[in-house]
């Protein structure tokens, strides 16, 4: 679910070791680093940002094809995916603080220490977790919403799926919480991150049929943020009370947006 194959480049194959040489020097490289277990997720997150350029592809504009990756590399792209939706599983029926790198190993069919091949520590693999979530989310919306009659009903699903996992929803919304540090190795990815949702959701009203439809006296800007308060805000309402039905003012903020009666998901 996460578009991690252009991470697997640059290793080198563990399994050539020239009979004269004693040591083998790995060439340094984000994931790689220990010295600190936050620049695992400084790593992951801002990888995640630089790669994730969907956003600016305009709805119904074909996907443009990339390079697969083949030979020892795809299968190091696939491994790490497996790994990586082996820990969402972990921390959604565990939380994070209960799973344990070896169950996610286990998980994934592989040991403890080919886990940490790929992955140096569950901090690391707590940011691809939910930076990979993220980018579902974003992938969903770009193909489902082509018009803000097709904005609830996509909500109303993208909560429900949520809802699933709520282990997942917690983790995220203390992630973002804390990265509102200025000198929090995740703040330049949670700030770039709501910058382009803001700007994608406001040019997709920029058009004539959508701005037309824009309730008097919102503008594309104030509707940008206020989706993103509401959506976020009612979230965390219900991770505190979990019999707080969300999907339904996040239906009727909808339709406060809008001057037309629009479907309901």
């Amino acid at each position: 679910m996460a578009a991690n194959a252009a991470t697997a480049a640059g290793r080198y194959s563990p399994t050539f070791r020239p009979s004269r040489v004693r040591t083998r020097v790995r060439p340094p490289t984000p994931e790689r680093t220990k010295s600190d277990p936050k620049v695992g997720i400084k790593a992951q997150l801002l990888r995640w940002t630089s790669h994730t350029k969907e956003s600016d592809r305009t709805v119904g504009q074909p996907k443009a094809r990339e390079p697969k990756a083949r030979g020892p590399y795809a299968k190091t792209a696939a491994r790490r995916a497996e790994i990586v939706r082996a820990a969402r599983d972990s921390f959604a029926q565990n939380g994070f603080a209960k799973a344990s790198l070896r169950d996610i190993a286990e998980r994934a069919g592989i040991t403890h220490a080919g886990l940490l091949h790929h992955f140096a520590s569950k901090e690391e693999l707590l940011a691809q977790v939910l930076a990979a979530r993220d980018a579902e989310d974003w992938q969903q919306g770009l193909e489902q919403v082509d018009g803000p009659d097709r904005l609830a009903p996509y909500l109303a699903e993208l909560i429900r799926h949520h809802q699933k996992a709520p282990e997942l929803m917690r983790l995220w919304i203390e992630l973002a919480a804390a990265a509102s540090r200025p000198d929090h190795p995740a703040h330049t990815y949670f700030v770039e991150r709501y910058e382009r949702g803001r700007t994608q959701f406001a040019e997709g009203l920029q058009g004539t049929a959508a701005r037309s439809r824009l309730r008097e006296g919102i503008s594309p800007d104030s509707a940008a943020a206020l989706f993103h308060a509401v959506l976020n805000g009612l979230q965390m309402q219900w991770v505190l009370d979990s019999d707080l039905d969300i999907v339904g003012p996040v239906t009727d903020f909808v339709r406060l947006l809008f001057d037309e009666d629009l479907g309901d998901g």
